[in-house]
């Protein structure tokens, strides 16, 4: 789990709540139906004028998946994976990758490519295909969420709009000035709330996420290919090393060492 998002989350509602303790803890004053209303169902509205249905179906839950998960194997620990099946493969042949327990699905299926023969070309375009279309999926989301993100404070400035013209058409009405002006106030709320407590860094984790996972998967294409190119482990971890940053390259040297 990606504890840095769950916290974010937790801390901003945490400062929001304890702002209103400090003001007396009215919860009841900070919710309105009508402010609610227009900034849900406004950003959700826009938001699906902007993206196929079927894209919004797909995008928002994967979104938030990818948002509080973490890549359970790190690009380090890839190369060291990816090396030990290249020694397995050099001693035993491409076969013995078949009782060989992987920790990523990705390269598990790389590896079970090589187990039965499959040529170069083959296992380079279905990796780079399968590739290709997560981040593409992964990419919808993140679009997704900075779309409802970009809509949502434009929706609180309608909601605020709307208030105020229903204020200043009772103002023969007192009692009616309260709940149009709360209606005015709370949407300019909610929509920043929404948009720069959830959506917004949503969209911007899902896009280093997205950024993670195409170095980790490019670095085990490039892995599986060299493996099936019967290339050396040593061979193989030098070429993979190119992969990582200059401090952990000199982490994995010395390891090595």
């Amino acid at each position: 789990m990606d504890l840095a998002t769950g916290i974010g989350l937790l801390g901003g509602v945490g400062v929001v709540f304890t702002l209103i303790m400090i003001d007396g803890g009215n919860f009841a004053a900070y919710f309105d139906k009508h402010a609610v209303i227009v900034i849900f169902g406004g950003a959700i509205a826009a938001t699906m004028i902007r993206f196929p249905f079927s894209t919004m179906l797909h995008g928002l839950p994967m979104g938030l998946r990818y948002a509080f998960t973490m890549r359970s194997v790190k690009p380090h620990e890839l190369i060291e994976e990816i090396t030990k099946i290249a020694d397995v493969v050099r001693k035993s042949g491409p076969i013995a990758l078949e009782n060989m327990e992987i920790s990523d699905p990705f390269l598990a299926q790389g590896a079970r490519y090589i187990a039965d023969g499959y040529d170069r070309d083959f296992i380079r375009d279905t990796m780079e295909r399968d590739r290709d279309n997560f981040l593409m999926h992964l990419d919808e989301g993140s679009k997704i969420y900075r779309a409802f993100g970009d809509c949502a404070p434009a929706w609180g400035m309608i909601g605020t709009i709307l208030g105020m013209v229903t204020m200043f058409a009772n103002m023969s009405d007192p009692s009616k000035l309260g709940p149009a002006m709360a209606t005015a106030l709370l949407a300019t709320l909610y929509g920043a709330l929404i948009a720069n407590m959830v959506t917004l860094p949503i969209a911007d984790k899902l896009h280093v996420k997205l950024e993670e996972e195409d170095v980790s998967r490019s670095l085990i294409i490039d892995g599986i290919l060299l493996i099936r190119d019967q290339k050396s482990p040593s061979l193989v971890r030098e070429m993979l090393i190119a992969y990582l940053p200059a401090n952990h390259r000199e982490d994995l040297a010395a390891e090595a060492a």
